[in-house]
C-alpha cells in the first residue's frame, strides 16, 4: 500500500510537525524526509533528513531522485502547513494510476488571518515557459519520470533547479492539472496583483533571472524552439534577421504616438501633456483612440487646440486595445514609427519620442522596447525603481521572452511591420503577442535609460484583479506562447 516518498521543507519541528502528522496518518505514504538547510534545527522522529544548499536547487532534485524509491514522488514547496482533504492523497494517486502523468498539481485553498479563498490554477501546455508558473505547493511525480528528468539536468543551479527539472520532464511526460480542491496550506504573500506583477524584473532578483533564461534557452534548443542570432550562409555567419531600409510607404509625420483610454479624467491630460511637450527633429503627431469614456475624459480631450492631436472616437463594443491600435496603424494620418503611452502613464521628459525614434535607425530594428520607472501617482519614484528588462538582449532577447509574462515600456513599432501582423483584438497581452510575433523574423532594439513613467494607482487596470481574472490572463499569455513556439518549431524544422 505504501507507494508515495514525500519531501517536506524543514525549518525546526514545529514548522513541520503538523503537516508530517497528516502525511504519517494516511498508508500511501511510504516515507518522509526532511529537506533541510544548515539553518535547520531539530528533527522529527521517523523521517529522514536531507541536507540541501536550497529548495529550488539542482542538487536537491539530484538529491530527491537519488532517495525515490516508491511509485511516486510528493514535494511540498512551502515551509507552511500543509493539509489534505479526505481522501485527497488517495486521489492523487488514483489519478496518476490511470492518467500515466509525469507530474500532477492540483486546485486548492489559501489559508490566510481572514479565512480560506479558493486557489484554482490553470492547465500546462506546451508553451507554458513562465518561471513563476503557479503549479500550487504540491507536486506529485511519477518516481521513474522525476528520476528521469533530473538525470537529464545539465547545470548545476542555485535558483533554477526545480524550473530546468520541470522543463525537462515536459519533453517526455504530460503535466496535468487536476481541477479539483485537493489540499490547502498558509498563504503568506496577500499583496494585490498590481503589487506583484513587477517581481520578476526587480533588480534584487537579476541572479535568478539569469539562471532562469539559461534553463529556459537549453530547453527551446532541446524542443526545437530556439532562434540563433546567427546563421551560416557561404560560410559566413551573418544576423538572422530581416533587414530594413526604413523607406516603405508614404508618411506625412515621422512618429505617431498612440493613447488608448476609456475613463481616465484624472490621469489624461497628464499623458497627453507629456507628448505635446516632446522636442524633435522631425513632425510628429498624438493620436488619442477614445473608447466610450464617460467620465469627462472624451471632453478634456476635445479642449486641446493642437493640430497635432487626433482624437479618434472609436466607440465599437466588440475591439479591445488591440484593436484601436489597428486603427491608429492603418489611419491616414498615422507616422512612419508609432510609439505607445498608456493613459495612466507619461513620457519621462521631452526628449522620450526623440531618443525612441533614433533608436530605430541606430540599431535597424522593427519595434523598439524602452526603460520606465514606477511611480506612484504624484510622480514619487516606488519599488522596484528603474525597470530596464535587461534579460531582452539582443543576442537572446527573443528566446528569454518566452520565458518572462511583458516586453517593456515604452513600445514602438515601424508602422509598415505593425501594419502587415496587426495585433490581436484583446486588451491583455496584445503587446506581447505583437513582440513575440515580431521577434521572429526582426531585431528588437532596446533603450536602457528610463524614458517612461509607469504610474501606479488603485484605478490601474491590473492594479487588483480576482483569481479567476489573473487566471485567465495567465491562460491567455500561455496559449500566445503555445503558438508562437509552435511557429518557431515549424520554421525550425523547414
Amino acid at each position: 500500500m505504501a507507494r508515495i516518498n514525500c519531501f517536506i521543507p524543514f525549518a525546526n519541528a514545529e514548522q513541520a510537525l503538523p503537516t508530517i502528522e497528516n502525511l504519517k496518518a494516511n498508508d500511501l505514504v511510504n516515507k518522509i524526509y526532511l529537506l533541510a538547510n544548515n539553518d535547520s534545527a531539530g528533527s522529527i522522529d521517523g523521517c529522514e533528513i536531507i541536507k540541501v544548499s536550497a529548495l529550488n536547487a539542482s542538487s536537491t532534485m539530484q538529491a530527491i531522485a537519488q532517495k525515490a524509491d516508491a511509485d511516486y514522488v510528493m514535494l511540498y514547496t512551502k515551509y507552511d502547513t500543509l493539509k489534505f482533504a479526505p481522501f485527497a492523497i488517495e486521489r492523487f494517486v488514483k489519478l496518476a494510476d490511470d492518467s500515466n502523468s509525469g507530474m500532477m498539481y492540483a486546485d486548492h485553498y489559501n489559508v490566510t488571518e481572514n479565512g480560506a479563498d479558493k486557489a484554482p490554477v490553470i492547465d500546462y501546455q506546451f508553451g507554458s515557459l513562465r518561471d513563476d508558473f503557479d503549479f500550487g505547493s504540491v507536486l506529485f511525480y511519477c518516481a521513474a519520470c522525476f528520476k528521469k528528468a533530473a538525470a537529464a539536468m545539465k547545470a548545476d543551479y542555485e535558483f533554477a533547479g526545480l524550473y530546468d527539472h520541470r522543463l525537462k520532464l515536459s519533453q517526455f511526460a504530460a503535466i496535468t492539472h487536476i481541477n479539483e480542491f485537493l489540499y490547502s496550506d498558509v498563504e503568506l504573500d496577500t499583496r494585490k496583483s498590481g503589487e506583484k506583477i513587477f517581481d520578476y524584473v526587480d533588480p534584487r532578483n537579476r541572479g535568478r533571472q539569469i539562471e532562469m533564461e539559461k534553463a529556459c534557452t537549453e530547453h527551446l534548443k532541446e524542443i526545437g524552439g530556439y532562434l540563433p542570432p546567427e546563421v551560416e550562409v557561404d560560410g559566413k555567419m551573418v544576423p538572422n534577421f530581416k533587414h530594413i531600409e526604413f523607406n516603405d510607404g508614404n508618411f506625412e509625420v515621422e512618429a505617431t504616438v498612440m493613447i488608448p483610454v476609456r475613463n481616465r479624467i484624472r490621469t489624461i491630460r497628464d499623458a497627453i501633456d507629456s507628448v505635446l511637450k516632446q522636442n524633435t527633429t522631425f513632425k510628429f503627431n498624438l493620436m488619442v483612440v477614445d473608447n466610450f469614456s464617460t467620465d469627462g475624459t472624451r471632453e478634456a480631450i476635445a479642449q486641446y487646440d493642437d493640430p497635432r492631436l487626433i482624437h479618434i472616437i472609436a466607440d465599437y463594443y466588440d475591439m479591445g486595445i488591440g484593436g484601436y491600435w489597428n486603427l491608429a496603424a492603418h489611419h491616414e494620418k498615422a507616422g512612419k514609427f508609432i510609439v505607445q503611452l498608456d493613459s495612466d502613464d507619461m513620457y519621462k521628459d521631452e526628449n522620450t519620442l526623440q531618443t525612441m525614434v533614433n533608436a530605430f535607425y541606430e540599431q535597424n530594428v522593427a519595434m523598439v522596447v524602452g526603460t520606465y520607472m514606477m511611480t506612484d501617482i504624484n510622480l514619487n519614484m516606488i519599488a522596484p525603481g528603474i525597470i530596464d528588462h535587461k534579460e531582452w538582449t539582443p543576442e537572446n532577447g527573443r528566446n528569454n521572452a518566452l520565458r518572462i509574462n511583458g516586453l517593456g515600456a515604452p513600445r514602438a513599432f515601424y508602422t509598415p511591420v505593425l501594419r502587415d501582423v496587426k495585433i490581436p483584438n484583446t486588451s491583455y497581452g496584445e503587446d506581447y503577442a505583437l513582440g513575440l510575433n515580431i521577434s521572429r523574423t526582426y531585431q528588437i532594439g532596446r533603450v536602457y535609460e528610463p524614458v517612461y513613467l509607469c504610474r501606479r494607482w488603485d484605478d490601474n487596470s491590473d492594479a487588483s484583479l480576482d483569481v479567476e481574472k489573473m487566471n485567465r490572463n495567465n491562460l491567455y499569455k500561455d496559449r500566445i506562447r503555445t503558438w508562437e513556439l509552435q511557429a518557431r518549431v515549424a520554421m525550425n524544422k523547414k
